[in-house]
């Protein structure tokens, strides 16, 4: 699976494809120059229960650490992750 990611200047995404299929979509907004509001992810239900929302995370997480940014966790599901694991929590907004 690979997760790619789509930045217009003011909102963006990861997407989580396998096969071409895409299997997850994770959506951000630009708060400022230097962080990023997760708003949204979706999985869809044929890859329920693959860890692929948590994937998309961790990609976000590994972006915001390349490019020294933070994150505000908005969506429940982003939020959950941050809770669980704590060795993520450096980009916490």
């Amino acid at each position: 699976m690979k997760i790619e990611r789509q930045d217009d200047g003011k909102k963006g995404g990861f997407a989580a494809i396998e096969n071409d299929i895409q299997a997850g979509l994770m959506t951000y907004t630009w708060a400022g120059a230097d962080k990023f509001i997760i708003d949204h992810t979706e999985v869809n239900p044929d890859f329920s229960g693959q860890g692929v929302g948590k994937k998309m995370v961790m990609a976000a997480v590994e972006f915001a650490r390349e490019k020294d940014l933070k994150i505000i966790p908005l969506c429940p599901f982003a939020k959950s992750v941050f809770d669980k694991v704590a060795e993520i929590r450096d980009v916490l907004s």
